[in-house]
């Protein structure tokens, strides 16, 4: 089964860490994507943005309306992703604990499964 592994970036609590604490987190993506490729598990990962770069599009009376920024009332945003195809939910969680992330304190690894899938063949 795939599941999608949400890493939640909150800038208050990223830029509280020191630059070396931050270096870590991010340098401990190359062994888990090692392991994971190793095993079989991944299908892709994703770095996004920072939100100040993004824009929303909606729909309005027919035009698309183009706006800077997400506009979310919220302290976290999405910062990427793992999609992975593991036997069980079980072993989903067990990756998610191991993106160096999980380990800051106030984030965390969001671990979904996915139920559609459509593109490219992986």
């Amino acid at each position: 089964m795939k599941y999608l592994l949400i890493m939640h970036m909150n800038p208050k609590i990223w830029d509280a860490l020191t630059e070396e604490e931050r270096n870590a987190v991010m340098q401990g993506h190359e062994p888990f994507i090692a392991e994971i490729r190793e095993s079989g598990e991944m299908i892709s990962t994703e770095a996004l943005g920072d939100p100040s770069t993004s824009a929303v599009v909606r729909v309005i009376d027919g035009a698309p309306v183009v706006t800077d920024g997400p506009f979310l009332e919220t302290k976290e945003y999405l910062a990427g992703y793992y999609l992975v195809d593991c036997e069980t939910r079980e072993r989903a969680l067990e990756l998610a604990a191991m993106i160096p992330d999980a380990a800051v304190p106030g984030m965390g690894i969001e671990v979904r499964p996915v139920m559609f899938s459509a593109g490219m063949e992986m």
